[in-house]
């Protein structure tokens, strides 16, 4: 058995705003939500304070989003829940599944996580270490746990299917989107909430990602001369996937369709990316779909603005493309919304879908100028596009790929 995979129904939060409408306005006219975050240090310790570029997410506003539901059977929520809930809640509606009789048996949750709840780590952390307290919060564990986001959606909608978390760095919601639309094609569910949430603004993530090297001073700038590195983000976007048969029978919106993934292992450099690991992954999708190379595609790249992926990047789209790269428009959202780490993948599909639903490339901001190592088909601005296919990629740390191809009807 193999069915068609369709989407209907979108959700997702982000340093853009609450909600999609908001997020496509802001991106369509080339506004950001990169600005300086700085949470000063406590006193006795100076060194203990988060000073650069970011974008968070207005918190209130998402528990305002939420303020009719009951969650108080689900305790003390984590950010990267509060996220995850407010993103498929969204999606859900859109779809107009809610209270739908499939939700109980028939429709698998699927949320890619790169860390679990970091704010709670954090604070239990504190409470033991900087405070020299014998106990924590009693549900530090149930909030913390990378698959609590799953859970919580799951008794939030009331779903008794397959529901779990997948980790694979930025990789985690492109791998929870493929995996989602495979349990469809086969027949194992008829519908599946997929994508990704992440929360990790916190003091002990970003003391540890900028120690890693890999963080720019200023703003993120994909692909462009003078690039520093990437900008931590956060939010969730979250993705309602059904097969064709569920979705006429019941009358839903089709929005697009999920057509193609390709996923692959470098198994060469735990931090650095590699080129044959990534081309591998973006051809798989390209034959899972059924869509050829040269067929015009808005190309979302995974675009991280770092000294090293992107040339990395720009060579294997070079080489699956060859001459019909040109026919094809190229974007790079983190310029936008940050580096959203494991929520970042189903944030760049959600944004590429409404791309091409709208006829509208999103701008890649901060461009500064062409890196001749980066020479691609960026738009710059705004740009009108007549493609029907879109290319999402995503390469993740441990050498993890993934690429996903959607479809919108001519």
């Amino acid at each position: 058995m193999s069915r068609k995979v369709v989407l209907t129904g979108f959700g997702c939060v982000s340093g853009l705003g609450i909600g999609l409408a908001e997020t496509w306005r802001k991106m369509a006219q080339g506004e950001g939500a990169i600005r300086p975050l700085l949470r000063e240090a406590p006193p006795d310790h100076p060194a203990r304070r988060i000073d650069g570029p970011a974008a968070w997410v207005d918190a209130e506003a998402c528990r305002a989003a939420l303020a009719a539901e009951d969650l108080r059977p689900m305790g003390q929520l984590d950010p990267l829940s509060l996220y995850a809930l407010t993103a498929g809640l969204e999606a859900v509606e859109a779809a107009g599944l809610r209270g739908h009789a499939s939700l109980e048996r028939r429709t698998a949750i699927l949320v890619g996580c790169g860390s679990g709840g970091n704010a709670t780590i954090d604070q239990a952390f504190e409470r033991l270490y900087a405070r020299e307290l014998a106990k924590v919060h009693p549900q530090t564990i149930p909030s913390s746990m990378i698959s609590a986001p799953a859970s919580h959606l799951a008794l939030l909608l009331g779903c008794h299917g397959p529901t779990f978390v997948i980790s694979s760095a930025c990789a985690s919601s492109a791998h929870a989107l493929g995996e989602a639309m495979h349990m469809i094609r086969s027949g194992r569910v008829d519908v599946a909430l997929a994508g990704g949430s992440e929360a990790c603004l916190t003091l002990g993530s970003w003391v540890a990602w900028n120690s890693v090297g890999v963080m720019a001073e200023d703003t993120c700038r994909p692909f462009s001369q003078g690039r520093k590195g990437m900008v931590l983000g956060e939010g969730a976007a979250m993705v309602v996937l059904e097969s064709e048969e569920h979705a006429r029978a019941r009358g839903a919106k089709v929005l697009g369709e999920l057509a193609g993934y390709g996923c692959s292992s470098d198994a060469a450099d735990m931090t650095a990316p590699d080129l044959h690991g990534i081309t591998a992954a973006i051809r798989t999708a390209h034959e899972d779909a059924g869509v050829a190379p040269e067929e015009p595609a808005l190309i979302s790249t995974h675009g991280t603005g770092t000294r090293i992926n992107d040339p990395v990047e720009a060579a294997a789209l070079q080489a699956v493309y060859g001459p019909a790269l040109p026919g094809h428009t190229v974007i790079a959202t983190k310029s936008a919304h940050g580096h959203l780490i494991g929520a970042t993948a189903a944030m760049e599909f959600v944004i590429g879908m409404e791309a091409l639903a709208r006829g509208v490339a999103p701008p890649v901001l901060n461009h500064l100028g062409v890196d001749p190592a980066c020479d691609l088909p960026l738009a710059l601005r705004p740009e009108p596009i007549d493609h029907r296919v879109l290319v999402s990629n995503s390469f993740a740390f441990g050498g993890l790929n993934a690429v996903l191809v959607g479809r919108i009807a001519p």
